[in-house]
């Protein structure tokens, strides 16, 4: 099973590769733009340009098709009403500060599905989740008067901080949990795609 992580490096890595392609294209323009017109017999002719910007224009939309389901939490949030969670997790947020339902670290089984309900009693603020490296994990915006849930599987072993990921005005740049999740037994695959 591949980490969220490892999934968004490989799309990092195909949009650069696609947005080189499409510089290319901005530099076959500024490339015309800039010859003189008793030098513009080239290969390049408007011909090639709008069949290359058809080309761009079709890959950009297939990269889109065949990768939205890739980022693991899409799949989960489309079938997320027939998944059923092990462990519901309610967090209130207030003041600029999460309240979390029990002392932190909260443990979490690997392969566990968590839900997360999050209510804001005030603002709008995020909740985002953080590997240790600061890369995050997922993140969702919690808006008051809403119903807040994001549904995950964890099967990275260590633990996670949870940060505000919306601005709130200057105190939501200190809304840090430090350690707010542990997931521990992580010695074998799982994945949610065999639940029902």
């Amino acid at each position: 099973m591949t980490t969220s992580a490892e999934v968004l490096f490989a799309l990092k890595v195909v949009y650069t590769i696609y947005a080189f392609a499409i510089m290319s294209l901005i530099g076959w323009f500024a490339y015309r733009v800039t010859k003189k017109p008793e030098t513009y017999k080239t290969w390049l002719t408007p011909k090639v340009f709008y069949t290359y910007l058809g080309i761009l224009v079709v890959v950009g939309v297939g990269i889109h098709i065949l990768t939205y389901n890739k980022i693991p939490w899409v799949a989960w949030e489309l079938k997320k009403h027939k998944i059923p969670a092990d462990k519901e997790i309610n967090i209130t947020v207030k003041n600029h500060e999460f309240i979390f339902p029990e002392q932190t670290p909260i443990n979490i089984k690997c392969g566990e599905v968590v839900k997360f309900n999050v209510v804001s009693e005030d603002l709008t603020y995020g909740f985002g989740l953080f590997r240790p490296d600061h890369s995050m994990v997922f993140q969702m915006q919690v808006v008051p008067g809403h119903n807040n849930e994001l549904l995950w599987q964890f099967y990275e072993e260590g633990t996670f901080y949870v940060l505000s990921t919306e601005y709130s005005g200057p105190k939501g740049a200190r809304m840090k949990v430090p350690e707010a999740f542990k997931v521990v037994g992580c010695n074998k695959q799982v994945s949610m795609e065999g639940r029902k």
